[in-house]
């Protein structure tokens, strides 16, 4: 009598009907995932078409057909570069070339960039103190980066005290994108963490302030803010007291942003079991130390999808203070195109701007994941 209880029968199969069979290598992943069905295989089929149609007339006009060396009469010195030297019928790379500079620094002085590169050096560095895993005491370094640094940062590109003072009509390029991102990126998050908080609270004018706020600002796009900012907050100030343009742009960036952070942070302090809250009070802590040692890290760790998504958004909306007359990255890029000696150059400056803001945002991104993936968030353990 045959043993029914075989231990090698596949549960799910037939014991009458012999196994399946399976495949391995890339003949059975490609069946598996892309050819599985006639309709996956239609699917795949249209996106191979498609991808055929774009990539390879792009890597042709962005790479092989493309100029990107001078002309012998530009390295001389007889003539400046302009886009009648492009002569192959491919992307004009000798735009991004001969306008690197004003792209990255706007109209600041060439004598004075040193100063702007000091500033970018200590930021990568103070960055990757806090951010690598091989540094163990961050509080110096943390101390500097959120207490120092942004003070240090304002005389070096601001001037001042033995320094020439270089206005902020004078920023521009990427080095002002940065800056409106960099400092709307690190107010916006502890602003956004007070507004969750008051929002949560019990006392009633603290939550409804904090309610009126959050909703005013997510209730109105980030242009009508940049005309307030730009326009109406003048109009509040003592008489004699001007802000700069600058200065009024970044306040009201900086606002936008904890709206939306606030609710983000809010969302993850939602999404905490009630039973958090019970054992930091049964141990006796009081609010601000319950939210700081135990409530708030963990919340930190579930928001993190939506904090870095909110810190992607600010960086590209950085282009919108075009509208108030501030040359950021894009809006720089786009005057060089509408130059008299580049005009047809549009294409290649929206790429090349495009790609810079895709590693920038990448990084973010891919960094935020690294993170997902050492605290384990959103994974099984």
């Amino acid at each position: 009598m045959t043993d029914m209880t075989d231990q090698s029968i596949v549960p799910g199969t037939r014991p009458d009907l012999p196994p399946p069979v399976t495949e391995s290598g890339v003949i059975g992943w490609l069946r598996h995932n892309l050819f599985s069905s006639w309709w996956d295989s239609l699917l795949t089929l249209s996106a191979i078409y498609i991808v055929y149609l774009i990539v390879p007339p792009f890597i042709s006009w962005a790479f092989v057909n493309a100029d990107w060396q001078f002309l012998p009469s530009v390295i001389s010195g007889e003539k400046a570069p302009e886009f009648s030297d492009c002569t192959s019928g491919g992307a004009c790379w000798i735009f991004v070339r001969a306008r690197f500079g004003q792209f990255f620094y706007g109209f600041y002085p060439d004598a004075e960039r040193w100063r702007v590169n000091l500033v970018l050096v200590m930021l990568v560095a103070s960055i990757y103190g806090l951010l690598s895993e091989r540094i163990k005491n961050k509080k110096p370094i943390a101390w500097f980066f959120f207490a120092v640094f942004p003070l240090l940062a304002f005389f070096l590109l601001y001037g001042g005290i033995g320094l020439p003072v270089v206005p902020t009509q004078q920023w521009g390029g990427f080095m002002l994108t940065l800056t409106l991102a960099g400092i709307g990126i690190v107010f916006s998050l502890p602003i956004g963490i007070l507004l969750a908080l008051g929002r949560r609270s019990q006392l009633p004018i603290v939550h409804l302030l904090c309610v009126l706020f959050i909703e005013f600002a997510r209730g109105v796009p980030l242009i009508t803010i940049l005309f307030m900012a730009n326009v109406m907050l003048p109009l509040f100030l003592p008489q004699g007291v001007e802000f700069n343009i600058l200065l009024r742009v970044l306040i009201g960036v900086t606002l936008f942003a904890s709206a939306y952070m606030a609710e983000v942070i809010r969302g993850g302090l939602q999404a905490l079991p009630k039973g958090q809250y019970e054992g930091a009070m049964a141990m006796g802590l009081g609010y601000w130390a319950m939210m700081r040692l135990i409530i708030m890290p963990q919340a930190l760790r579930v928001a993190i999808p939506g904090i870095v998504n909110n810190f992607i958004s600010l960086t590209q909306d950085t282009t919108l203070v075009a509208i108030v007359g501030l040359y950021d990255f894009l809006n720089i890029v786009r005057a060089g195109s509408r130059d008299s000696n580049w005009i047809g150059t549009e294409i290649e400056g929206y790429v090349f701007c495009a790609f810079v803001y895709w590693i920038f945002c990448f990084a973010m991104s891919r960094y935020s994941m690294r993170i997902e993936r050492k605290l384990q968030t959103g994974h099984k353990r």
